[in-house]
């Protein structure tokens, strides 16, 4: 059964930090062709549309666009804050295959 992503706390929290509600946006998460495994994530602050599937929390949002839903079923969205670096992740289980770099993916 294919469910919409999940967000964690932890993410909205992330979100709240840095004030993305307070500009009218949210963490637009899609999914593009290319990257060395054939697909890759696009994450970037944006304006929702009134097509996307809106995922809230905490008072702030996370959207996903219709094309790329199908490609992120049942994932998570999550923030990371690690030595190496800070970043939103995406746990996917129907990635079969990724790069190294995280944002690059084949299915």
């Amino acid at each position: 059964m294919n469910l919409p992503p999940k967000v964690t706390e932890r993410a909205f929290a992330r979100l709240l930090e840095i004030g993305a509600s307070a500009d009218g946006k949210a963490l637009r998460i899609a999914v593009e062709g290319g990257g060395c495994s054939g697909f890759q994530y696009e994450i970037r602050l944006d304006e929702p549309n009134a097509e996307d599937l809106v995922l809230s929390g905490g008072g702030e949002s996370v959207v996903v666009d219709q094309i790329s839903l199908p490609f992120l079923a049942n994932a998570t969205i999550d923030f990371s804050d690690e030595l190496i670096g800070a970043r939103f992740v995406i746990e996917n289980p129907n990635a079969t295959a990724s790069c190294g770099c995280g944002t690059s993916f084949s299915i």
